[in-house]
């Protein structure tokens, strides 16, 4: 394989807690990202940085931003984030202030850019971008045309076939592929919040969800189920010819 421009670990949903040992829906999210980040350390070839795309906390509080801080922010990585449904953007802005996180705007390596795009919308647990950050959203591809472009959001864009989960996707989603249609440097768009793996073209744009590091939801149903699929992480090959190499990986669940 060619040597990617930019090779990312993608983690989303950790739900942290700010008390130790805090589960939910029986899994101990602290040692389920713990078993993660140990599982994707030991390939060779490690990420330029690490992309979580929203759902950080669970509880909403500043604990669990900490809890999150000092889980990642010795790793000697650039830690790229974004706000999802279950975040609070004021406390995670604050709690991941500086030194190695970035919470907004763009990573760049390269030749690409790494949008992190918030489609928090308080009060609900679907997204909308809103006027405003997709006026950022092409500002920033505006300043970076020479560029290929990977756009990080929390909420997912594409149906993946479940109905519960698709009503509480990105609810101007129109709005957002009316942009990036006429933005040829978008190469793709990376989400979590649906606790499960897809992989979909639109428009020449590749359109992926990630697992969540602690649990799944069951694909392709009507209502709210959980998966038997174990914690999984994404890698993300991002090529200098503007192509996406990617691999879900899923690891055995800590007991």
């Amino acid at each position: 394989m060619t040597t990617p421009a930019l090779r990312l670990l993608h983690i989303t949903d950790t739900h942290l807690f700010a008390d130790d040992g805090a589960r939910l829906r029986g899994v101990d999210t602290q040692r389920s990202l713990n078993a993660v980040l140990e599982h994707a350390s030991c390939h060779p070839d490690g990420p330029a940085a690490i992309l979580a795309t929203g759902d950080l906390s669970q509880d909403e509080t500043a604990g669990s931003y900490r809890r999150f801080r000092a889980t990642l922010g010795q790793r000697g990585l650039p830690i790229w984030c974004l706000p999802g449904n279950h975040d609070v953007p004021g406390l995670l802005d604050a709690g991941l202030e500086g030194a190695a996180f970035r919470v907004s705007g763009a990573g760049l390596a390269a030749n690409w850019c790494v949008v992190l795009l918030n489609s928090h919308s308080p009060g609900d647990h679907g997204g909308r971008l809103g006027p405003g950050r997709l006026a950022e959203l092409q500002s920033i591809l505006d300043e970076h045309r020479e560029r290929h472009v990977l756009v990080a959001v929390h909420h997912h864009a594409l149906p993946v076939g479940s109905r519960w989960l698709d009503e509480l996707g990105l609810r101007d989603a129109d709005d957002f592929f009316a942009l990036i249609d006429r933005s040829a440097q978008v190469r793709g768009v990376v989400s979590g919040h649906v606790h499960q793996a897809s992989d979909q073209l639109r428009n020449g744009v590749r359109f992926m969800t990630t697992p969540s590091t602690c649990f799944q939801f069951l694909p392709q149903v009507a209502h709210f189920a959980l998966d038997t699929q174990p914690p999984g992480y994404r890698w993300l090959n991002l090529m200098p010819d503007g192509s996406i190499a990617t691999e879900i990986v899923w690891i055995e669940p800590p007991h």
